[in-house]
């Protein structure tokens, strides 16, 4: 099958690739659509993602399609059904999965290689999408799942003031998220000053650049008293910094983006302590992929405008440049 194959760091090439194992317990799925996800440019740069990099490995974990065959023991699903996928596998007899918890499961593996022809995940990972929701928009159910994840985390209430840092694919969709469930305020935190038209047009309150700007003098200057909840989107020491710095007393600060491995994150704990922070930590997406479907097929994230939609072949010079990667959310057109 012809895939986006990363065989080392800074080397992606668009080749043939063994198509995955078909198990009984499995769906092979045809690939539509396969979104590029921020770790996608971790692993480029030769980083880990959620989890670690073993070479070679087609690229992408955010896919949508349309089963090709089921295995023997499939029950749910026939050829023909229209799918999105959760990458996630979890073993669901460790201590974790037993408390609830199946993202931590410590036996846990990526099953979803989207960015190639063919995936073939266990049927316990894969959904169903109604004929209203498009295979492109699917694609971005396993990003949102996650948001929803980082949303609940966050524990926000009607009229909190939120600040949000990072106005990428996430931080956008993190945005029309807390604006549908009724934030008070929100503050986006961005130095791209073209995207300031954006933020405003999706519901944020106030649009602050830290490169030129003191963010928390700005917002004070906005009479705005107090920061409830902040979401960090971005994952850099120096924007985690800025959350706990922009947090007022009782605020909770979500650490969402992903950094590197091994990154070290310096804390004032006097400040912390004095402030009475809530700070959280949010990996992947523990049983959000159906209300991530049911919120896309009511369009409650706007999706126009906001995909910039690639092929396969382009991909290699998108993770070099990451030229429609700024504009919007990329979505890789497989078949």
């Amino acid at each position: 099958m012809k895939a986006a194959v990363l065989r080392g760091p800074k080397d992606v090439r668009v080749e043939q690739f063994p198509e995955p194992p078909m198990h009984d317990d499995c769906v092979k799925v045809a690939v539509a659509y396969c979104g590029l996800c921020g770790t996608d440019f971790h692993k480029f740069a030769g980083k880990s993602g959620s989890r670690p990099v073993t070479y070679p490995v087609p690229l992408g974990h955010e896919a949508s399609g349309v089963v090709v065959e089921v295995g023997e023991k499939v029950s749910h699903f026939k050829v023909g059904d229209r799918v999105t996928v959760d990458p996630n596998w979890s073993c669901g007899k460790c201590h974790w999965c037993h408390k609830g918890k199946r993202h931590l499961c410590r036996n846990s593996r990526g099953v979803v290689k989207g960015m190639a022809e063919y995936i073939c995940p266990p049927e316990e990972n894969v959904y169903h999408i109604p004929d209203s929701l498009s295979l492109r928009d699917a694609a971005l159910t396993e990003p949102l799942s996650c948001c929803l994840h980082g949303i609940e985390l966050l524990d926000m209430k009607m009229g909190d003031v939120v600040v949000i840092i990072g106005m990428g694919a996430i931080g956008l969709m993190m945005l029309q998220l807390c604006a549908k469930a009724s934030a008070g305020k929100i503050i986006v935190v961005e130095p791209i000053e073209e995207k300031r038209e954006t933020a405003l047009k999706m519901g944020a309150t106030l649009f602050v650049n830290p490169q030129t700007e003191d963010v928390s003098k700005v917002i004070k200057e906005n009479g705005i008293e107090c920061v409830d909840k902040v979401l960090e989107c971005v994952g850099l020491i120096s924007t985690a910094q800025l959350a706990l710095e922009v947090a007022d007393p009782g605020a909770t600060v979500v650490l969402f983006g992903v950094s590197d491995n091994g990154a070290i994150l310096p804390v004032d704990m006097y400040k912390a302590f004095t402030k009475e922070l809530t700070i959280k930590t949010s990996y992947i997406n523990p049983g959000t992929t159906p209300a991530a479907i049911d919120l896309l097929e009511k369009k409650v994230i706007e999706t126009d405008g906001f995909l910039q939609e690639i092929t396969l072949e382009q991909l290699p010079e998108e993770l070099e440049t990451k030229q429609f990667t700024r504009k919007g959310k990329v979505i890789v057109r497989i078949s």
